[in-house]
């Protein structure tokens, strides 16, 4: 209901969702260029992804690579590229927050993860 009693006005309601959508759509395909980092082991281990999550780059400082023990190494593999998907998933929200926000919150888009 609009304050006041007045009928909304369907053609800028739908005015309105068309350019949030047109919004969305924009944030999302910068999300999908924008890269971030993350690292871990002190810096040994460092990847790469973008905004969306898709991992680019991985890279491995000699200092981590012991043949006897490839496990430390894949461990620090699976931090750093945790680490750098929780900066892209911090990225989406500052994007696509308010985005989603004007949307009625964000848990009702499919596809997002707040």
């Amino acid at each position: 209901m609009i304050p006041g009693g007045g009928q909304p006005n369907m053609q800028q309601l739908l005015q309105q969702a068309q350019k949030m959508q047109q919004d969305l759509a924009r944030a999302q395909e910068e999300l999908a260029t924008m890269e971030v980092d993350g690292q871990a082991g002190g810096g040994l281990v460092k990847a790469t992804v973008t905004g969306s999550g898709e991992l680019r780059a991985l890279r491995i400082d000699p200092k981590a690579v012991d043949p006897d023990d490839t496990e430390t190494l894949a461990d620090l593999v699976v931090a750093a590229v945790h680490a750098a998907n929780e900066n892209a998933q911090t990225l989406q929200q500052q994007k696509l927050g308010p985005l989603a926000q004007g949307l009625g919150g964000g848990s009702g888009i499919p596809g997002l993860p707040f």
